[in-house]
């Protein structure tokens, strides 16, 4: 089992480089949103400990099951340490299972994920986003969170730091593909 984790900012292209990443490996795509949006559109609003919730079933029965691995996207906040505590909480749902983790960070500055969080494809698959300039002066506000490392802060092995500013989202992910030979 494989589980690679893509962190980055918002509209940075975590969705986008994993589903073309999906394409050319035998991992499974499950970003953030796949649990976020069925929450809000059930419950009207975002409910955190229901996602939570939602999010450990998927990746309990995934773990167990035959699936090569899984790419997750998740918004690292840095400066918070509960996000590190999630991180090792996912590990640790994945770590019986014999799980080779891998984490991709992607970077792009602010006009660029603008204009990304704009793109059909990002509202298409992430409808709370559907309203541009509300989910424009979220990103802007993500500003309060150091959303990118700092350079030898993640201890772990396998991972990658891409700024995928000028890359599109294939180029990123055959990047990812060769670095870790997936």
């Amino acid at each position: 089992m494989k589980l690679l984790f893509i962190i980055g900012s918002g509209a940075v292209g975590k969705m986008t480089v994993g589903q073309e990443l999906m394409k050319i490996t035998n991992l499974r795509l499950f970003h953030n949103h796949m649990a976020i949006e069925p929450v809000i559109e059930i419950f009207g609003y975002y409910d955190g400990k229901t996602t939570l919730e939602l999010r450990d079933v998927i990746f309990k029965n995934f773990a167990a099951s035959s699936n090569e691995g899984m790419i997750f996207t998740y918004m690292w906040a840095f400066d918070h340490q509960e996000d590190w505590d999630y991180i090792q909480h996912v590990k640790d749902l994945f770590e019986p299972y014999g799980t080779e983790f891998y984490y991709v960070e992607l970077i792009a500055p602010q006009e660029i994920r603008l204009k990304r969080n704009a793109t059909e494809n990002r509202i298409k698959n992430k409808p709370s986003k559907a309203d541009i300039e509300k989910s424009n002066l979220r990103l802007m506000g993500e500003d309060q969170y150091r959303l990118v490392s700092y350079e030898h802060e993640i201890p772990f092995d396998n991972y990658l730091r891409i700024d995928n500013s000028q890359l599109s989202a294939a180029e990123t992910a055959y990047k990812i593909k060769q670095a870790f030979s997936l």
